[in-house]
């Protein structure tokens, strides 16, 4: 009899220690919003721009995706877009690594709310479908959106190369 209560306790044990650990599993959406994920290239285009999914964290939606189209161009411009289609791996405009804190009033001025970085970011590649099927994240305090975005690199290039930033 002994043996057959400490089978027992130790099965209830066992299913007590699954059932707390299985309780875990549905925290991963709260550290979802926190993740830093990449933008990927997903095509590029004969007029110089690319077609990129790019992730925004922010408060609500609005900030999200505003915050996701100046990750799109600052991944353009200093980091290249390395994820995604093999095809279009792009290097960084601007490949010094001093070139942001050389320029530094330029670019805080440049990435400001509704700056001019918004000039070279379009939705043009996004579907209708798309807007209501935008893939978002969450957590407590904030919501992350991927959304598909065209950068037009080219422009981009040709304006830093007007504004000195760049040197041909």
């Amino acid at each position: 009899m002994k043996k057959m209560r400490c089978l027992t306790s130790g099965a209830v044990s066992i299913c007590f220690g699954l059932a707390v650990l299985s309780g875990g599993c549905g925290s991963r959406k709260e550290i979802a919003g926190n993740y830093n994920y990449k933008t990927e290239c997903m095509g590029s285009e004969l007029d110089g721009s690319i077609t990129v999914k790019a992730w925004g964290n922010g408060r609500n939606s609005s900030d999200a995706l505003e915050q996701a189209k100046k990750n799109a161009v600052n991944d353009v411009l200093f980091n290249g877009i390395r994820e995604g289609k093999s095809l279009c791996r792009q290097m960084p405009l601007l490949p010094a690594g001093n070139a942001r804190i050389k320029n530094e009033d330029y670019f805080y001025d440049f990435f400001r709310d509704g700056g001019e970085f918004l000039k070279y970011v379009s939705l043009q590649d996004e579907r209708y479908s798309d807007k209501w099927n935008r893939e978002r994240k969450g957590a407590r305090q904030s919501v992350t959106y991927g959304i598909v975005l065209r950068v037009h690199r080219s422009e981009l290039k040709k304006r830093l190369i007007n504004d000195g930033i760049l040197k041909q």
